[in-house]
């Protein structure tokens, strides 16, 4: 599984308190499994050449994050076929960039409180959820977003909003998803907004089979 990731976690808006702790995750699941990870806040980052990237995640970034040289490498190196991985405030992210929300999909609209819900997992077939159970009970913030992704990406996950308060998308909540953007691969977890979701296995093992598949070092459907 040899590659490695960039992990962008710059914030201009919302910072979450658990960056350094997903931070921390990332490179523990890096160690444990053979991939390198450098971690930046840094803008100037994205206007060198990340070649040497197979996978760029921007974890909990918000607001707008990227220069305009930035914006135009990362366009190309999606487009030319690397990989893109967004966990959660990610969708909170360059919403004055139209190709952002091309990209991920959707943009967040809104949250319900954090609290427990239930996740029902669609698609098994795919390193990010083949691990979990049919119902996934998890405690998030449940996002809503602009708009139902489902016709542009292949969903992984919903929410159940019968399982908790608050939710605003109705009985089809897509919450996590991967697509293709261009020759890059693109996959999004809206799951990961407190430091305990980075301690527990089952989310560890959906972040990791995540970034992975983003970055090729999986198979075309896991």
């Amino acid at each position: 599984m040899a590659f490695r990731a960039l992990v962008y976690t710059r914030t201009t808006d919302y910072r979450h308190d658990s960056i350094p702790d997903a931070v921390a995750a990332v490179r523990e699941l890096g160690g444990a499994h053979g991939f390198a990870v450098d971690a930046t806040e840094d803008p100037a980052a994205f206007e060198a050449p990340l070649d040497a990237y197979a996978a760029v995640v921007f974890l909990s970034t918000s607001g707008e994050v990227l220069t305009p040289e930035g914006r135009t490498r990362l366009r190309a190196y999606v487009e030319s076929g690397g990989g893109f991985a967004g966990v959660h405030a990610a969708a909170c992210t360059e919403y004055d960039w139209p190709y952002f929300g091309e990209l991920l999909g959707t943009w967040f609209a809104r949250h319900p409180a954090h609290q427990p819900g239930r996740a029902v997992v669609e698609d098994r077939d795919h390193p990010a959820t083949r691990h979990l159970p049919a119902v996934w009970e998890f405690t998030d913030e449940w996002y809503d977003f602009r708009d139902n992704p489902r016709s542009s990406v292949r969903v992984l996950v919903r929410a159940d909003e019968f399982s908790y308060k608050g939710g605003g998308m109705g009985a089809d909540h897509p919450l996590a998803w991967c697509r293709e953007q261009g020759a890059g691969r693109v996959f999004y977890t809206a799951l990961g907004h407190a430091s305990e979701a980075y301690a527990d296995p089952a989310f560890r093992a959906h972040l990791l089979g995540g970034i992975s598949w983003a970055a090729g070092a999986t198979g075309a459907s896991g």
